[in-house]
């Protein structure tokens, strides 16, 4: 077997998760979408352009497609900032690098 040992220094540095800001802005979209699908009693009347009268549901779905999108596009760019401004700090620390094989 052999055995192969070294300390070594790196650089770390903290990064935010890109997934949890993106869900969470998807999540604020839906919920600026229902809140504005609820606020508004405009569903009974036509739409002057194309004089139809569009349900609750296909109102909520319309505010939906913006909405998501629009908190995908805002969450997602606080999180580039906040890899940019926090991403500057780096951290020195030591670690220990083991390396085994096995011979045969």
């Amino acid at each position: 077997m052999i055995d192969q040992h070294r300390i070594e220094r790196v650089e770390v540095r903290r990064s935010p998760k890109y997934t949890v800001f993106l869900l969470l802005g998807a999540g604020v979209g839906i919920l600026v979408a229902m809140i504005l699908t609820f606020a508004f009693t405009g569903t009974q009347f036509k739409s002057p352009a194309t004089g139809m009268i569009y349900s609750q549901g296909q109102v909520f779905g319309f505010l939906a497609l913006v909405s998501i999108a629009g908190g995908l596009a805002v969450f997602g760019t606080l999180a580039l900032v906040l890899d940019r401004v926090v991403g500057r700090k780096t951290h020195t620390v030591t670690v220990d690098h083991e390396a085994v094989q096995r011979e045969g």
